[in-house]
């Protein structure tokens, strides 16, 4: 992303507005109104207000309350388009602030939604039409990112050096963008029992997707992806004539970027290989449903059984304080970089992606404990909060996301109750999410409208109104 252009910091006059505001709704536990008025909403779901009615009326923190009633549903208020076209239904999502829909971000908005679908069958339709505008991105071009639903728009990187497509706003290789897709399309299946998204089409993308998959393995050459981009941001290009630095071809999947959209330092990105592995063998659990004789089934066996073999080969490391842990990135010769980055697939969140057990294992117990500490360099510690950042946006800022995902990902009441207060504390009066904040001043953020981290908070939320609501009072 284009940080010049799109991150939108606040100025300290706004943020001083802001803050009063907020400070005199507090004394008077009035909130402002500051969700998009009703008329200017995209989509309206009946069951999603039902559960908004229902948090408000049942827990005792009305702030809490009241940023879920303005988050959760920020997705649907703000950046869905829906249609039907040629008989069946599209979605096109964008992010917020930024017209172009990711595959990432789109899968991750709409999922939080998932188990509401079998009360409103307007939101199934919806959440089938993201699954078929996905299916039509990964046909166009399985290695680009981001995407427009105009495909006359000219994308502002248009001189990059690469196989720029009409209709791609960016294209920068990252694991994630194909496992986003499958994880959607599984949990839709999951909670419908609906198969008519996975049709002939839907089966070709996911050839691709296993055909990408297996191209960026790298084993014979270097395929056919390559990325340079006239920049002055060190993260926004990839080095060695656009295919990155040298690797061991070990068999883990290379990625190019990571999910911040910034390039890897080294290009095997371990939780990405993970969310790989987790996403093919969804894919198969489909497939055998739907078309139990398909080749692909096959190729899918053999390979989700090569990289759940080498991940922990490959990407456990021996720390002198920790342990074993979890490598955000090696590259196959010795060389691992250990760390995480706010956005997701991180480290910290694999058991939320593939599952919770894996949160039970010593290497990830001990990973999250150096990711949460001075050992990790994009950990921040300050006045407002502390918090996982990255370098997508610089030091010292933490990424709301990360306190999210901690507490997602946490079992210990003490820990999920600290991660509730600081997001709390750190919206600055605006009732949103953002991208990130300086750890010493939330007033000082970035990106105003950036939907994921909504919906996310929405998430985590209704999880611990679910599970643990004496947190929420």
């Amino acid at each position: 992303m284009n940080r010049k252009k799109f991150i939108q910091q606040t100025s300290l006059a706004t943020a001083g507005i802001l803050m009063s505001k907020y400070s005199f709704a507090n004394r008077h536990t009035d909130f402002p109104v500051v969700r998009v008025p009703e008329s200017q909403r995209k989509f309206k779901s009946p069951a999603i207000e039902k559960l908004i009615s229902e948090i408000k009326n049942k827990i005792g923190n009305k702030e809490i309350a009241w940023l879920f009633e303005n988050c959760f549903p920020n997705t649907l208020d703000t950046t869905v388009d829906f249609e039907i076209i040629n008989g069946k239904p599209d979605t096109f999502v964008i992010t917020g602030d930024i017209d172009a829909m990711w595959l990432r971000d789109s899968s991750a908005q709409v999922w939080p939604y998932l188990p509401l679908m079998k009360e409103d069958k307007n939101l199934q339709e919806l959440i089938k039409g993201v699954i078929n505008r996905q299916v039509k991105c990964i046909l166009k071009d399985p290695y680009a990112n981001a995407f427009y639903k105009d495909e006359t728009k000219i994308s502002e990187w248009k001189d990059d050096k690469t196989l720029m497509l009409p209709g791609v706003h960016e294209r920068k290789w990252e694991i994630d963008s194909l496992c986003y897709p499958i994880r959607l399309a599984h949990g839709y299946w999951k909670e419908t029992g609906d198969t008519s998204p996975f049709d002939k089409d839907w089966k070709e993308a996911m050839r691709l997707v296993v055909k990408t998959f297996k191209e960026q393995q790298r084993l014979e050459n270097n395929g056919p992806y390559k990325f340079e981009r006239t920049t002055s941001w060190a993260t926004d290009g990839v080095p060695l004539g656009g295919y990155g630095y040298p690797t061991k071809k070990i068999g883990l999947i290379h990625s190019m970027f990571r999910p911040s959209d910034d390039a890897t330092v080294f290009p095997f990105n371990i939780p990405a290989n993970f969310f790989a592995v987790h996403s093919i063998g969804r894919m198969a659990s489909i497939l055998q449903t739907i078309d139990p004789l398909h080749p692909l089934l096959k190729n899918i066996d053999d390979f989700h059984v090569d990289i759940s073999k080498l991940i922990p080969k490959h990407g456990y490391i021996n720390h002198p304080v920790f342990g074993k842990v979890v490598a955000y990135e090696i590259n196959g010769f010795g060389s691992h970089l250990l760390m995480d980055d706010a956005n997701v697939p991180s480290v910290l969140s694999l058991p939320y992606l593939i599952g919770e057990m894996f949160g039970q294992t010593i290497e990830y117990k001990n990973t999250r404990k150096l990711l949460q500490s001075e050992n990790n360099p994009f950990f921040f510690k300050g006045k407002a909060a502390e918090g996982i950042g990255g370098p997508h946006v610089g030091m010292d800022y933490i990424w709301p996301m990360s306190i999210i995902m901690r507490g997602l990902t946490s079992t210990d009441d003490k820990e999920i109750k600290s991660c509730l207060n600081m997001l709390q504390q750190t919206h600055a009066g605006t009732g949103f999410m953002h991208e990130s904040f300086h750890k010493d001043d939330a007033t000082k953020f970035t990106r105003k409208w950036f939907a994921w981290a909504n919906t996310l908070f929405g998430e985590f939320v209704w999880k611990v109104y679910k599970e643990r609501p004496h947190l929420l009072n």
